[in-house]
């Protein structure tokens, strides 16, 4: 051995030397995640869970398990990243360069740097840690110093280790008007995977969304469990692998599949965001910090106000004309919301949207509908003092239409196959800049034009399909990745120009919702299933991650054997809206409306802004109730729901949450039907919040289809 190689070897040993047992600490005001670097230079897992009182205690850890796992050396399991050098080598080995922490993002910044000791690949894993919130956001730059191109085969946002007696995954899954069903399973030896291929309407069948009880099934008050959810409007992947140990991986990032992405000298490839909430007090706890910081940090304008709407869709579809969309706007009024929202076909000449089956890409107004343009429509609402808001779904074309006849280029096809249409459309390529470009101009044509427009609902309708692009050529594995990336350059460009413009994040119901997309929506569409029953369920699995204000709930006219009053209640625990014709209900039904609007807008800082707490799941049974309570406990409102409880129905009270123990709080139950009374035993009176919490109240009947609204007020 050469001077040279010895002075090598001795500097390698020496740095590893200085780095062995040092301690990276990544912890909000609840929660450790704690890194440790040992003597061979390689970075460890050593504990996630409950805020370690004592420093000291760190070097009483267990080693764990590396942090950010790789393919080619000794594990046996999935890795987080597995990619293939210049020279075809498939191995990576990373050890520690270092670690800094800042502010940033209203949060604390941990960024960890590690390198390959045989090529100049370098990782850096960035944890910002919110403290007040419990919420971890992670996510992994990977840079290539190489001389010529790498290839990222897999790359993972986190990789997450745990060394428990037992795990059970809660998934969400379902279809189109299905959404967010809930299911939880045992994992044992072996791999679970939830993921998704659908590229653009990514989320059809499982939303990027998971919980992990630990050492037990966790329940809403009590058990260790981790809420994770991926910041990314595309293919996503989860993989939960138990090892022969009985140690559990958890990788959360893009889905690898068809997506090998090569990664040219001196680029860096920057993962999606992965967000987790860890609690050691049940599913609630962590719901509640998701809500807070997605209002504090994440959702577009998270502590700003949201409007109450009235939609034409049901009302009218397709069929529609000027006169028709101002008669409703005056439905509006009456109603007493915020602004009229003008759906679907309103756009297309040559080939007029008179259905689903043409005219999309081709965004004019059409000349026999609206002869006098948006324009008029706007200063119709201007003067009936609400706003007016309308529907695109910019990146979709129909092949019936002047855009795919000029531009077939610009749609994501196989050229050398037959088309296959979902839904009657296909998907324009956001990874061709040009129609980055038309897909902003939609936008930005409509608010040119018309700066009275004071809200999108942007749809997306189609997962891609005929997965080609033209514009991408021999990077065809590049596409599901660009295609995001595009979408998220449009949406820059928009949020740049429009800061203050209300979006609605819609994609045939849920299609879309993660954390980075309502980075630039101020809300999302849970479903276009409508019916208050199945939406019980539906906005009770969202709520797990999803504040209500994020979360629009319209009354429409699906399930009429329910009451106007029973969907409005269902309606009012998210962001109220109406698709109904004041003309097909009664005089009461409508005067019920205007009232509960009233009680809507009165008690939105409560539900907005206030601590969510599922009393009562409807999952359990016949009943549900939910709880939403102001951050000063000075008020608080509970909506009780009796759905189809069975002749006998044995009913308990129900402890309420979340209140003033030492405060006295009245009870009354609002948005009654006109001329009704309220049976609610206790109705009026005055009760410690101890007692509501301890004892309870008779909230539920045994009715069909019954709701009730229950606003307690400190006294």
């Amino acid at each position: 051995m050469n001077l040279k190689s010895t002075i090598a070897l001795c500097t390698l040993a020496l740095a590893q030397s200085v780095f062995a047992d040092d301690f990276i600490r990544i912890n909000t005001d609840n929660v450790d995640l704690v890194l440790r670097v040992k003597d061979n230079g390689r970075v460890y897992q050593s504990y996630l869970g409950k805020h370690l009182r004592y420093e000291a205690d760190l070097q009483n850890l267990p080693d764990g398990t590396e942090a950010y796992l790789t393919h080619g050396m000794e594990d046996y399991f999935e890795p987080a990243i597995d990619i293939q050098h210049t020279d075809k080598n498939p191995s990576l080995l990373l050890k520690y360069v270092s670690n800094t922490t800042s502010s940033k993002d209203g949060g604390n910044e941990t960024v960890v740097t590690l390198k390959d000791d045989k090529y100049p690949i370098t990782v850096k894993l960035h944890y910002i840690a919110y403290p007040k919130e419990d919420i971890i956001k992670t996510y992994t730059e990977i840079e290539n110093k190489e001389k010529g191109a790498i290839v990222l085969k897999k790359y993972a946002s986190s990789m997450l280790h745990f060394s428990n007696a037992s795990y059970y995954l809660t998934e969400f899954s379902g279809d189109w008007a299905d959404e967010a069903h809930i299911s939880t399973t045992q994992l044992n030896f072996g791999k679970k995977i939830l993921d998704t291929k659908l590229g653009s309407r990514a989320n059809m069948f499982t939303p990027p969304m998971f919980i992990l009880s630990l050492d037990g099934e966790a329940t809403e008050r009590t058990g260790e469990c981790l809420l994770g959810t991926l910041g990314w409007t595309g293919n996503f992947r989860f993989t939960f692998e138990v090892d022969n140990k009985g140690n559990l991986r958890v990788i959360s990032g893009i889905n690898p599949y068809a997506s090998e992405y090569s990664l040219a000298a001196g680029q860096t490839f920057t993962t999606p965001e992965f967000y987790f909430a860890y609690s050691h007090s049940g599913t609630g706890k962590a719901s509640r910090n998701f809500h807070d910081w997605a209002r504090k940090y994440q959702l577009k304008n998270g502590q700003g106000n949201r409007m109450t709407l009235l939609n034409n869709w049901e009302a009218t579809y397709f069929d529609f004309n000027e006169e028709k969309l101002c008669g409703l706007m005056g439905e509006a009024v009456k109603l007493g919301v915020d602004m009229f929202l003008l759906d679907d076909g309103w756009f297309a000449n040559k080939y007029p949207r008179h259905s689903d089956t043409q005219g999309l890409g081709d965004w004019d107004e059409t000349k026999d509908k609206l002869p006098n343009g948006v324009g008029r429509l706007v200063d119709e609402a201007a003067k009936k003092g609400i706003k007016f808001g309308i529907w695109i779904e910019p990146e979709m074309v129909n092949p019936k239409s002047e855009l795919y006849e000029k531009h077939k280029d610009w749609v994501i096809h196989l050229p050398n196959r037959d088309e296959y249409y979902f839904r009657n459309q296909m998907v324009l390529d956001l990874s061709n800049p040009k129609v980055q470009d038309f897909v902003y101009g939609v936008v930005d044509n409509l608010m040119t034009k018309y700066p009275g427009i004071a809200f999108f609902k942007w749809d997306c309708n189609s997962p891609i399909t005929n997965i080609y692009s033209l514009y991408l050529k021999d990077k065809q594995t590049h596409l599901y990745v660009d295609y995001v990336h595009g979408l998220y350059k449009v949406l820059d460009r928009i949020k740049a120009k429009y800061p203050n413009l209300p979006m609605m994040l819609c994609s045939g119901g849920s299609g879309r919702i993660d954390y980075q997309a309502l980075n630039y929506f101020t809300e999302f569409w849970a479903s276009d299933n409508t019916d208050p029953i199945e939406r019980l369920f539906i906005q009770y699995g969202y709520s797990f991650f999803y504040p209500a204000k994020a979360t629009c709930a319209h009354v429409t006219t699906w399930n009429r054997n329910a009451s106007v009053k029973f969907r409005t209640d269902v309606a009012m625990m998210g962001k109220l809206g109406f698709d109904i014709k004041l003309d097909d209900i009664n005089e009461d039904d409508a005067t019920y409306c205007h009232t509960a609007v009233k009680n809507y807008n009165r008690l939105k800082p409560v539900v907005m802004e206030g601590d969510m707490y599922r009393l009562v799941s409807p999952y359990t049974g016949p009943h549900a109730s939910t709880m939403f309570v102001g951050k000063d406990k000075q008020k608080a409102v509970v909506f009780a729901f009796d759905i189809y409880p069975r002749f006998g129905d044995k009913r308990h009270n129900v402890c309420l949450e979340g209140l003033d123990a030492n405060r006295q709080y009245k009870v009354c139950e609002i948005n009654m039907m006109p001329n009704a009374s309220s049976s609610l035993n206790g109705n009026d009176r005055i009760y410690s919040g101890d007692y509501l919490m301890t004892v309870g109240l008779d909230i539920f009947t045994g009715n069909k289809l019954n709701s009730r609204v229950i606003e307690i007020t400190a006294m």
